[in-house]
């Protein structure tokens, strides 16, 4: 069937709330047309999500809400199917979609360490691989992973969180070798201390020691990260791929 949508399509996993929700917003500025990726219609119901929403709208964008369990590769391939008979191929795919289970190493249980690299890597997979198959047959598209400085140095604590978001940048970089010559780049970007509900909720100690460790001496905002991706999605990065861009405000560890 023909699409009639002028806008490229981009679709953002975990894209209702905090960094996602920012990510959306800014490639709805950016001209895109989006598909918001939440695991429930409760949250995507929420009005963190609705507000999201309703500014991606507001800046020309069509939006698609959208829930599905990104950890489940039958949900993945049944959503990419319908987004494409009812949308048309997508263009661009953010996958950010993560959770956290921390615990030390010696403490952490087995299912603990499956259940964040399910979500935060395999998702990843199932998303990219599925997703590619568009892009393949447009001849272009863009993937960009959100991985995280836990997985360029390690965080003590954070065996699974890390091992994750290391995974991706192994991911980005071999996509970036196998779908270049389709014209599809792939690149990841690493957040370091970012404001967040998840960074709320460190101990104040915590946070100012963090702050010392930071050139910059504050915590980045989900707008720094917006930046980075939509730099990545827009033509201005259309000769860079299997790169991993951190943007931690000059991290020392």
């Amino acid at each position: 069937m023909e699409h009639e949508n002028k806008r490229p399509l981009a679709l953002v996993t975990g894209g209702s709330r905090g960094i996602g929700a920012a990510i959306c917003k800014r490639l709805a500025k950016e001209g895109f047309d989006l598909i918001i990726n939440s695991i429930s219609q409760e949250e995507l119901d929420l009005p963190v999500s609705r507000e999201t929403i309703e500014a991606c709208e507001a800046a020309g964008a069509k939006v698609v809400a959208k829930p599905w369990d990104v950890s489940d590769y039958g949900a993945c391939e049944q959503a990419v199917e319908e987004i494409t008979a009812e949308h048309g191929p997508v263009a661009v795919l953010v996958n950010n979609a993560g959770i956290t289970k921390d615990g030390l190493l010696l403490r952490m249980k087995p299912e603990q360490f499956s259940a964040v690299l399910n979500v935060n890597l395999y998702s990843a997979f199932y998303m990219s691989k599925l997703c590619a198959k568009g892009m393949t047959r447009a001849r272009r598209g863009k993937i960009v992973n959100i991985s995280s400085v836990a997985g360029v140095y390690g965080n003590a604590g954070q065996a699974n969180y890390a091992s994750s978001k290391a995974g991706l940048i192994g991911l980005t970089k071999t996509i970036s070798k196998e779908l270049g010559s389709r014209n599809i780049t792939c690149n990841a970007v690493a957040p370091g201390f970012i404001e967040t509900a998840m960074t709320q909720t460190l101990p104040e100690k915590v946070v100012e020691g963090a702050k010392a460790s930071i050139s910059l001496g504050r915590f980045g905002t989900v707008e720094d990260i917006a930046g980075a991706v939509a730099f990545l999605c827009s033509p201005s990065a259309d000769y860079i791929t299997g790169q991993v861009l951190i943007v931690d405000g000059g991290l020392a560890m």
